[in-house]
């Protein structure tokens, strides 16, 4: 299986989405949308912005 980007309804009614690596761990989990398409223009923006994204240390 690749990694892959799943769409689910949480328990508050929310659409979400999360992250699954190639061997089915979750690698990242999203807020809470108020629709599937908001959720699918957040998965968007993750695949148009993480590739680029700085690594920063907090620490």
């Amino acid at each position: 299986m690749a990694a892959r980007f799943e769409i689910y309804t949480d328990k508050a009614g929310e659409s979400r989405f999360r992250l699954k690596a190639a061997n089915g761990e979750i690698i990242a989990t999203s807020e809470g949308y108020s629709s599937r398409s908001a959720a699918k223009n957040g998965i968007a923006s993750v695949q148009k912005n993480a590739p680029i994204a700085e690594i920063v240390e907090l620490d």
